[in-house]
């Protein structure tokens, strides 16, 4: 019997975005635009989600589970001071993150916990055969 060859595009696509930024990663000095390193733990009961975003504000972030995914945006705003000289080089007036995190299985959505720590967030996950749907994270 033939394999339809659409089945199992969706985890192509998420293998070859993988690929993607691992090649735009922070080894190859390029960086990845919009993106932010990002680690994903199974546990068994749990996934734990590690992100780092240094230099936000726990205001900055938008964290929600919508439709078994953990979608992750934060944005700031940084002032440069103008001490009197000009800008030899300015990378850092507006940075903003986008992520979306598809989830292997449905999560407990009232047990999900975040936390915010020297610039990096860490969301915890528990995993729950649940129905889908969007759910807003508080951080603390």
């Amino acid at each position: 019997m033939r394999r339809n060859p659409f089945d199992d595009l969706e985890d192509l696509l998420d293998r070859l975005g993988g690929q993607f930024e691992e090649g735009m990663g922070r080894d190859s000095g390029l960086g990845l635009p919009g993106g932010t390193g990002i680690d994903v733990a199974d546990t068994g009961s749990e996934y734990v989600v590690t992100a780092d975003l240094p230099g936000y504000e726990t205001e900055d972030v938008d964290l929600r589970l919508v439709e078994g995914a953990l979608k992750l945006e934060a944005s700031r705003d940084t002032e440069a001071t103008d001490e009197g000289g000009d800008f030899i080089r300015r990378e850092r007036t507006q940075e903003t993150v986008s992520r979306r995190v598809r989830l292997p299985e449905p999560v407990d959505e009232e047990g999900v916990e975040a936390t915010y720590n020297n610039g990096v967030l860490t969301v915890t996950l528990p995993k729950l055969a649940g129905e889908d749907g969007g759910h807003q994270i508080d951080i603390s």
